[in-house]
């Protein structure tokens, strides 16, 4: 599957979190575990969404998801 999200923002994110150095591989593998869940996410709010008989998906149901 395509990666979607870029590399820096997340490497970023890293070194927000502390780290002084960070290896490409590291940055690479947050980037499939981020984009993982995410997707799970995603496809947990569609049936929130579709169980409330909507086609819109709403904070509602992304918020209900990732809990």
């Amino acid at each position: 599957m395509r990666k979607t999200l870029p590399l820096a923002p997340l490497e970023r994110l890293m070194r927000k979190a502390g780290a002084e150095r960070v290896s490409e591989d590291a940055v690479s593998a947050l980037r499939d575990v981020v984009e993982d869940m995410a997707r799970d996410a995603a496809d947990e709010a569609l049936r929130a969404a579709r169980h409330a008989r909507r086609r819109t998906i709403k904070r509602e149901d992304v918020e209900l998801a990732v809990r």
